[in-house]
């Protein structure tokens, strides 16, 4: 498998209210970590948080602004049940949006399923940090991840201010 995120930091901030007060076994944030250690990425935080709103923000502001991670993947709460409210948090706390990369998931998972149309999740940027929404279900989380990895790499490239991003770009 190729190390395609070997000079990328993540964190995964899994939402879930059964998860959070130990009813449920995590599942989807240890299958997103593996999926990210197999392709050469570094997990270096993870963490669950209930349904709450407040929670969501207070994680992704710290993780953000304290903390050097290139990406956080979020896994759970993007649904429609009332409970699900990761995107709005994700909103509260970005700064820029990046569109393209909840549609390029929902485009793919639709391929798997209709029920792709419901999937609420978005991304964007905060600082340097760029923030992704994944479904909660870890086969829904990994596909998800699947479909964006080959752009992660040059995404963080472009936040970290690297001239390596600028080399695909250069007239020949």
């Amino acid at each position: 498998m190729e190390k395609i995120l070997s000079e990328i930091c993540f964190g995964v901030l899994t939402v879930s209210d059964r998860a959070a007060k130990g009813e449920r076994q995590d599942v989807s944030g240890p299958a997103l970590r593996q999926t990210i250690e197999a392709h050469g990425g570094s997990v270096v935080l993870q963490a669950i948080v209930a349904d709450e709103q407040s929670e969501i923000i207070q994680v992704l502001r710290s993780w953000c602004d304290e903390h050097a991670v290139d990406v956080i993947l979020t896994t759970g709460g993007t649904g429609c049940a009332p409970r699900d409210v990761t995107p709005e948090a994700t909103l509260a706390v970005l700064e820029r949006s990046v569109p393209g990369i909840g549609e390029a998931i929902r485009a793919e998972s639709l391929r798997q399923t209709p029920h792709a149309m419901l999937s609420r999740g978005i991304a964007g940027i905060r600082n340097r940090t760029l923030i992704i929404n994944l479904p909660g279900s870890p086969k829904g989380a990994v596909q998800s991840l699947e479909v964006i990895l080959p752009v992660l790499p040059h995404a963080v490239q472009l936040l970290r201010e690297d001239p390596r991003a600028e080399e695909g770009h250069l007239p020949s």
